[in-house]
């Protein structure tokens, strides 16, 4: 089992609106609506696969009723930790004529000590036996920017394995707790090392400075790919994996696809560097569809066998 914690979850709106136009009057083609959060999008691509899976975190209000019934619409198992204030709304507008994807998101509610202590608890009773416990999006307002790196360290010492999605200094502070694995995309890898990533030799150090911090495994995720860094028996092995160009519709939410499927992965036993190919694969799928972690997975089959993996040398 999966366990995937969202503590800044959202009832996201997205728009499909052709020939968008900023100050015009427009009418929606497709309205979609979805409980929201990377934790969240993350359990929507397992459930997609067939693994069990458990979302948690905190919702609160109407906004956090309407979340935890589109989770449960969707056959989605869910334990949340209600709280007090309003939890937030997203609105994206999506512009298949021309790529475009626009997204208004609000800061999400402010949350006590005591609300956060439930959610700890919560979390532990649910991590009893699980294979992975996936910490994923941002952290919501008054909460301690070190809220993921102290979980990380209690998991471990529990014996459990932990994964991180995040960004900012919540991420670099979780990195050095020593998750099992890191997945930042380039913008967040790149808060975390400290310079931009322009070619494969930023990429290298970025991976090696990364796990340096802390993490046993790192991803950086792209549009139309992956770098990643395992460490298997002492060995450390660096790889780029990139998927065939697809005309995407939307390419909110492939990382958090491609995320599911590795771990969907591993816990199957695969290897690390099948684990990444099936992941770019799934990852590039979720781009020919509106509505974070959603995905054909015959789609990711039909892509698989055009993702090429490279294995890198280290810069060093």
């Amino acid at each position: 089992m999966i366990v995937t914690v969202t503590l800044n979850a959202a009832l996201d709106r997205t728009l499909t609106v052709p020939h968008f136009q900023r100050g015009q009057r427009h009418r929606a083609s497709q309205v979609l609506t979805l409980a929201g959060g990377k934790g969240i999008n993350i359990a929507r691509a397992l459930k997609r696969l067939e693994l069990p899976v458990v979302a948690t975190g905190l919702a609160g209000g109407r906004t956090g009723t309407r979340i935890v019934e589109e989770l449960t619409s969707e056959a989605i198992l869910n334990d949340f930790v209600r709280i007090g204030e309003e939890s937030r709304t997203s609105t994206a507008v999506v512009d298949p004529t021309e790529g475009s994807y626009s997204e208004i998101n609000e800061w999400g509610p402010k949350v006590t000590p005591e609300e956060l202590e439930m959610l700890l608890e919560k979390v532990h009773y649910l991590s009893r036996g699980a294979d992975f416990v996936v910490f994923a999006g941002s952290l919501p307002r008054g909460v301690d920017e070190s809220f993921y790196a102290e979980s990380i360290r209690d998991l471990n010492r529990r014996g459990v394995q932990v994964v991180l999605d995040s960004e900012g200094q919540p991420l670099r502070l979780g990195v050095e707790a020593e998750p099992y694995l890191v997945s930042p995309n380039q913008r967040e890898a790149e808060h975390v090392v400290g310079q931009e990533l322009e070619d494969e030799e930023d990429y290298l150090m970025a991976l090696d400075t990364i796990a340096e911090l802390g993490a046993r495994n790192v991803h950086i995720t792209l549009e139309s790919g992956c770098y990643a860094l395992f460490r298997e028996d002492r060995h450390v092995k660096r790889y780029k994996a990139s998927a065939a160009s697809v005309e995407a519709v939307s390419v909110v939410g492939a990382g958090d696809v491609l995320l599911a499927q590795f771990i969907a992965s591993r816990v199957a036993g695969k290897s690390p560097e099948e684990a990444l190919r099936l992941a770019v694969a799934a990852g590039s799928a979720s781009t020919l569809e509106v509505g974070a972690g959603r995905f054909d997975p015959r789609e990711a089959g039909r892509v698989v066998s055009g993702v090429e993996l490279v294995e890198l040398a280290s810069v060093g």
